[in-house]
């Protein structure tokens, strides 16, 4: 007798901005049926779009089903959540009001949709944030702001690619006001979130980090700024105290340099720069955003819009199908973590009573 088929993992996207590659990298990864047989996407826009976008990818014989909520989702099928049956007017390559807001609803009807848990992660498509800014509306500089407001979260923001990742401590800030955002107090809680998250989300029981510095050189010994020694090494040291493999303030140029990075799970940069060009510059177009710290499981391709290459079928999708990946694995390392911690739970309870 044989026993039921697992349901596969339900995976809801954003568009993304409509006048970018983001449908089209969406649409080409899924051009792939194997995808299917991994997750059941479901996209929130609208068919038009995706008929618009399919067919200015030539991909005629993609087929989608429309359905209502995500709920509705159909196993071996790509869905797509109609959220709104007007028109929009796409312009590829052009930054447009409109179309950012429609970016943002998707956004936020598939967070909605995670948090009832009809869908288990999203993946993000990329959004410009000139068009998607609105004082009122959504007063943020990407989606790791919206995030962190959204989930009353510090959200962290990470790239990764297969074991090479950079954590970002500040990310969209000015760089004239990051030193003034390293305080022990929060570097020391930004690590030990991140600890705890390398452990949940990736099952590494005990992470190997490490910690740049900020000024040239890592300070050089205070000669080129304080920060290094009176804010980053005491609390690397504190952390050393209590065991965990945190290691620093390394100079940036010649940690990458000498490809030390291969010898740790996680990097964490100071800032946005520091961390994201060497990155991008040792990464092989597969690198993956994804969001730590929430209660949401979120990733996205780590590239923008790109408008210089809309409607040309330029675009690579390879990020793409690697955020896709890369949430899949997250809930599966969840889903363990969650199991492993009730079973230490239930082993603490049952030596309490004194069961044996």
């Amino acid at each position: 007798m044989g026993t039921a088929e697992k349901e596969l993992p339900r995976i809801g996207i954003s568009c993304g901005d409509l006048n970018g590659i983001s449908l089209e990298v969406i649409l080409q990864t899924f051009n792939d049926t194997r995808m299917l047989e991994l997750c059941t996407p479901v996209l929130f826009a609208s068919a038009k779009v995706v008929s618009y976008h399919r067919k200015v990818c030539n991909l005629m014989q993609f087929h989608f089903q429309q359905i209502k909520s995500a709920k509705e989702a159909h196993s071996g099928k790509f869905n797509v959540v109609n959220l709104w049956d007007d028109e929009v007017n796409i312009q590829l390559g052009e930054i447009d009001l409109l179309v950012g807001k429609r970016a943002v609803d998707s956004l936020q009807a598939a967070l909605e949709a995670c948090d009832k848990g009809e869908v288990q992660a999203v993946v993000t498509g990329p959004i410009h944030k000139a068009a998607c800014y609105d004082e009122k509306t959504f007063p943020f500089h990407g989606h790791t702001g919206y995030l962190a407001s959204r989930y009353q979260s510090d959200a962290i923001m990470m790239l990764m690619d297969g074991d090479f990742r950079v954590a970002l401590f500040t990310d969209h800030i000015p760089i004239s006001k990051v030193a003034d955002h390293i305080k022990p107090d929060v570097l020391e809680a930004f690590l030990r979130r991140l600890i705890d998250s390398m452990i949940a989300d990736f099952g590494i029981r005990k992470p190997r980090v490490a910690v740049l510095g900020l000024n040239p050189h890592a300070g050089d010994e205070g000669l080129i700024g304080n920060e290094d020694q009176e804010n980053i090494a005491p609390v690397v040291a504190k952390l050393r105290e209590e065991n965990q493999l945190v290691f620093g303030p390394f100079a940036a140029d010649g940690f990458f340099g000498k490809q030390q990075h291969q010898q740790f799970d996680v990097v964490v940069a100071m800032y946005h720069d520091q961390g994201l060009a060497p990155f991008k510059a040792l990464s092989f177009g597969g690198g993956v955003n994804i969001s730590l710290g929430l209660p949401v499981v979120r990733t996205s391709p780590d590239h923008g819009t790109g408008f210089d290459i809309a409607g040309k079928n330029e675009a690579n999708e390879e990020s793409f199908r690697q955020a896709v990946f890369a949430a899949l694995d997250t809930i599966q390392h969840r889903s363990l973590h969650k199991d492993l911690q009730s079973n230490v739970l239930k082993s603490q309870y049952k030596h309490r009573r004194g069961d044996r």
